[in-house]
């Protein structure tokens, strides 16, 4: 599989898009040598941090590997539909296969183009999305409580200290009553990301800043990354649940670990054991980072989980694949009996492939609402 990812877009490329362009030997040659250097982007991400998901280059250079491996992508799809285009007009007018370099041209520049957009897209602080979601047992002290979700922040050399900077400021200036992380806060070692983090330090909200793990906390020294995080004010819920109490009306707020953890010798994901003691009369909101999960939530009466994870499938087309691999939840709102899941793009994104397009990156505000009976 790797082989055809990797390889297939080389062959389209080089030999059926570039080879015959009308260019000095030399120019074909170079355009080829960095067409391979692009595609091998995450081998020298490799080499420059011990892992293909920290890029320990200048921002400036991964935010041009981004566009590369981009316009790759987009010209391979383009240069194969051109491909078949041309066999199928081939055929009708029984003409010899010809394919203009005009044709081969704009297809190149529409591939460059939507790189670029997909990239700025990516790297844009998200606007703040508002949701509201009605819920079954909310009583009337909660009705209309404000609630903001980060996930995916991915804080890297891509995503550094002055992007956090700006996505704090625009998630404090949402005014919710909580604010809560699902996962993925970091790419990199606590070493690599201190500085970059720190910003995180002054999200602040009167019933607090709550957070579980992702997957690429697992990658990077996962306990260090616990206790910085604890440093840094997150009241981490590791299988566990916080009660939030108004007046005389309770919310609950669980959290479970990441779906990896196992793999990496560390607990996995206990619904269970996060519930355990929790108000039964109180309704739940139920943090996992993953939405793989979300039916066997809902089966236990969670009534909103948030999750993350998939990046919306940042590219639309891209995103039903996504789906795939998470039981065909990636992006928005599910319906699932009693409960609502819903699925964030995520705030950052992943800096080995940071497109978006048709998949807008968001800070999600959540109106809680009471259901009329």
């Amino acid at each position: 599989m790797r082989l055809v990812v990797f390889g297939l877009p080389l062959l389209v490329v080089i030999l059926n898009w570039l080879w015959p362009l009308p260019l000095p030997l030399v120019l074909k040659f170079i355009a080829a040598a960095l067409v391979v250097v692009a595609m091998f982007y995450h081998y020298w991400s490799r080499l420059s941090s011990g892992s293909i998901f920290a890029p320990e280059f200048p921002r400036l250079v991964i935010i041009l590997f981004n566009w590369a491996l981009g316009a790759i992508l987009f010209l391979t799809l383009f240069q194969i539909g051109l491909d078949l285009g041309a066999v199928i007009i081939a055929l009708a007018t029984w003409q010899p296969l010809h394919i203009s370099v005009g044709a081969r041209e704009t297809i190149g520049g529409l591939a460059g183009m939507l790189a670029a957009i997909g990239v700025a897209n990516a790297l844009k602080v998200p606007p703040v999305r508002d949701v509201t979601v009605t819920i079954r047992g909310l009583l009337p002290a909660f009705d209309g409580y404000r609630l903001v979700q980060l996930s995916d922040m991915h804080i890297s050399r891509l995503f550094p200290a002055k992007w956090a900077s700006s996505v704090v400021e625009r998630t404090n200036a949402a005014a919710a009553d909580m604010i809560v992380v699902t996962g993925d806060f970091i790419d990199g070692s606590v070493a690599m990301r201190r500085a970059d983090v720190a910003p995180i330090e002054h999200l602040h909200a009167p019933d607090g800043v709550l957070a579980i793990p992702g997957n690429h906390e697992y990658y990077f020294d996962y306990k260090d990354w616990l206790s910085c995080l604890s440093e840094l004010g997150f009241q981490l819920l590791l299988n566990s649940h916080v009660v939030i109490t108004k007046k005389t009306d309770q919310l609950v707020v669980a959290g479970v670990t990441d779906r990896s953890a196992p793999r990496f010798g560390e607990v996995g994901p206990d619904l269970t054991a996060a519930l355990e003691g929790r108000p039964t009369s109180a309704p739940v909101v139920l943090l996992d980072h993953q939405p793989g999960d979300a039916r066997a939530a809902a089966a236990q009466g969670i009534a909103l989980q948030l999750s993350g994870h998939t990046h919306g499938g940042m590219i639309l087309g891209l995103d039903r694949l996504v789906a795939r691999g998470n039981n065909g939840f990636v992006s928005g709102r599910y319906a699932l009996g009693g409960m609502t899941l819903y699925v964030s793009n995520g705030t950052g994104l992943w800096p080995g492939f940071a497109l978006r397009i048709g998949r807008p990156s968001e800070i999600t505000l959540f109106h809680l609402r009471a259901e009329k009976v």
